[in-house]
């Protein structure tokens, strides 16, 4: 294998990286800024914190499903953002661009 191969093979590697890190950014959505936000083990804020967010987090909606209504920087809402198993964080917190649904109903 050449010098120029090498560099050609990395090069693309980088690429497919670039773009997975772009595909990736596309399908998830920020923590208003300045928040460190709880992410709590069901749709409430009666729920366990299981971690915590830090700040400039970004987050992948699985599904949203109603729950406890809570005030945030994005108004209140009643909904709340699947980010994984037993993993929940109100939308008034996470900016989707949007007062409803973005994401299947759990």
């Amino acid at each position: 294998m050449s010098v120029d191969q090498i560099t050609d093979a990395a090069g693309e590697g980088e690429n497919a990286t670039k773009e997975a890190v772009t595909t990736l950014a596309a399908g998830s959505y920020p923590v208003a800024p300045g928040y460190r936000l709880n992410v709590r083990s069901g749709p409430g804020t009666g729920y366990s914190v299981v971690r915590v967010l830090s700040e400039g987090a970004r987050v992948q909606i699985n599904c949203q499903t109603p729950g406890t209504r809570v005030s945030g920087p994005y108004g209140t809402s009643n909904i709340w953002d699947n980010i994984g198993s037993g993993q929940y964080v109100s939308d008034a917190y996470v900016r989707t661009g949007s007062d409803g649904y973005v994401a299947p109903r759990c």
